[in-house]
């Protein structure tokens, strides 16, 4: 190698690792390793999946698609297939929807599609990490207007983070980590008045009270993602898509690598929607056990839970959520540590977990923060 080629590789490698992106958190086998715990002592509530779908049902159709499809070969009709089940499901043309390889990576599309260097990409804080990180990569100015502190959208904020440099606005709805669902008429005015795309991520839709789906109809700049990770329990097999109005639909399925996504996932979410009875019957029972999870934990002295239109809570307590985490990591339970969020100092998120998982994070929480100090 030569002088000029390792300094530019040597700069490049730097700026890369300098750069902000997602970091995995800790696997269980790490943990019960570090804390002297079984694998089975671990309850996982920090990464939003749900287990409301038994694994006992989901594996026999893992088994059909097994012997469906032929992996020696690229896909066929597969996408084609899932993109009908989608139209069905959300009832809207199929030309209206993009599959891709998780609706993180539909959105990265986005962004690398309408944002270049210099642009403008608006959205609210605090919110799903991911978006941010994508756009600085782009190079890219990510701006970012802080939310209220009852969550809600500062609408006038907002406006004035307009400009003729904005290209992309980011509403997460239901929001991640706060778990509201923002106002339809809110999204409805941001998305008219916005001077690009107005890209919203549904991921936790079918935990919430309504869809915009239905928008894109009207507003030719309006993306929608979805995904598979969530409700229908694929999260392993990172399937997404996105909705959008036909020519924008065909612009995002315009991609430079040929077949993104994989014949296991496109089948598996086929199969799904075609038992949407075990997505509608683990949603029904999840929404029950947030709204126990909720009131449990406002009945600890020294927590504050927020509501949820998600399927994960958000919730704030008095002690260190550094000391938190770390006393329920001590009894094997993972949930996710945020710090301060607006005027919230010490902010935890968990997944609403099957109620024995959350009845372990109610007993642990309520006996730690009722120590004497």
């Amino acid at each position: 190698m030569n002088k000029d080629c390792k300094q530019w590789l040597e700069t490049k490698i730097a700026k890369l690792q300098d750069s902000e992106n997602y970091t995995p958190e800790k696997t269980n086998e790490a943990i019960a390793k570090q804390y002297g715990l079984k694998l089975n002592d671990i309850v996982k509530l920090n990464y939003n999946e749900n287990l409301y779908i038994p694994r006992e049902k989901v594996i026999p159709l893992l088994k059909q698609v097994a012997e469906e499809c032929d992996f020696r070969i690229y896909p066929q009709e597969e996408e084609t297939l899932l993109k009908e089940k989608i139209s069905d499901y959300l009832k809207i043309p199929v030309d209206s929807i993009t599959i891709g390889n998780s609706s993180d990576e539909v959105m990265e599309r986005v962004i690398r599609i309408f944002l270049d260097a210099g642009n403008n990409a608006v959205t609210f804080t605090p919110t799903f990490t991911v978006f941010k990180y994508c756009v600085q990569y782009q190079n890219a100015n990510f701006v970012a207007v802080p939310l209220k502190n009852d969550f809600s959208i500062d609408i006038n904020g907002m406006r004035t983070a307009f400009n003729k440099k904005s290209k992309l606005l980011y509403l997460c709805s239901p929001n991640n980590p706060t778990a509201n669902q923002l106002k339809l008429e809110e999204i409805q005015a941001l998305t008219e008045e916005f001077p690009g795309i107005v890209l919203v991520d549904e991921a936790y839709a079918e935990y919430a009270d309504f869809s915009v789906v239905p928008l894109i109809s009207r507003y030719e700049n309006l993306i929608v993602l979805r995904t598979f990770s969530k409700a229908f329990s694929l999260a392993g097999l990172r399937l997404g898509y996105a909705v959008a109005n036909p020519n924008l639909a065909k612009a995002l399925d315009k991609t430079p690598a040929p077949y993104p996504v994989n014949v296991v996932s496109l089948s598996m979410g086929r199969k799904m929607l075609e038992n949407i009875n075990l997505v509608q019957e683990s949603v029904k029972a999840l929404k029950a056990e947030r709204r126990n999870l909720i009131n449990q934990l406002n009945q600890i002295k020294g927590v504050q839970a927020f509501d949820s239109k998600a399927n994960f809570v958000l919730f704030n307590t008095l002690k260190s959520y550094e000391e938190v985490y770390e006393r329920a990591l001590q009894k094997g339970l993972v949930i996710k540590k945020l710090g301060k969020i607006l005027v919230y100092e010490n902010c935890l998120r968990s997944t609403v977990g099957l109620p024995e998982m959350n009845l372990k994070l109610i007993t642990a929480l309520k006996a730690y923060m009722e120590e004497e100090a």
